[in-house]
C-alpha cells in the first residue's frame, strides 16, 4: 500500500532541522505551517503522494513559493486540483503530456538548481520519497530527512 509522506524542515543557527508533516493533502495548512515556522533561511516543505508525485513549498519572508512534479495529477488527486488553482496555473485535459508546474528555481538560492531539480523529478529509477531524499541531501538535510522517515 502507498502513503503520503511529507517533511517540514527549516534551517536555524547553521543548521537544518525537520519535523513530520501532519497534512499533506491540505494545501491551506501546508501554507499555515510554513508561515508558522519561518526562519531566517525560511523553511520548505517536502510531500510525496502516494507513490505518484512530488510537491515541494516554500516560504520566504511574505513569499510563498510551491511547485508539483506532475500537473496532470490535477485530474486525480484534489490536492494536486487546490495546488493548481493556488498557483493560478491552466488546469490540464485528460490527453495532456505529463509536465512540472510551479516555481521550478524555488530551491535555487540553497544550491538546488532549476535543471538539478527536474533531473531528479525526472528520474523513472526513483519514487517520489527518494526523490525526496535526493533533493533533502543535496540542500544538507539528508540526515534529518531519514531520522524523520525512520522514526515513523
Amino acid at each position: 500500500m502507498s502513503v503520503d509522506f511529507g517533511i517540514i524542515a527549516w534551517h536555524e543557527d547553521g543548521r537544518w532541522d525537520a519535523t513530520r508533516l501532519v497534512s499533506n493533502r491540505d494545501i491551506g495548512a501546508i501554507i499555515d505551517l510554513l508561515k508558522a515556522q519561518q526562519t531566517n533561511g525560511g523553511a520548505i516543505a517536502l510531500i510525496a503522494i502516494e507513490d505518484e508525485f512530488v510537491i515541494i513549498a516554500r516560504a520566504l519572508g511574505d513569499q510563498m513559493q510551491m511547485m508539483i512534479s506532475d500537473v496532470t495529477y490535477a485530474l486525480d488527486y484534489e490536492v494536486a486540483a487546490e495546488l493548481i488553482e493556488v498557483l493560478d496555473l491552466e488546469f490540464p485535459e485528460e490527453d495532456d503530456e505529463a509536465q512540472p508546474g510551479g516555481d521550478l528555481d524555488l530551491l535555487n538560492d540553497l544550491g538546488v538548481s532549476e535543471m538539478e531539480l527536474l533531473t531528479i523529478l525526472d528520474d523513472s529509477e526513483l519514487y517520489p520519497d527518494e526523490q525526496l531524499e535526493a533533493i533533502a541531501s543535496r540542500l544538507g538535510f539528508g540526515e534529518q530527512f531519514n531520522q524523520v522517515i525512520e522514526s515513523n
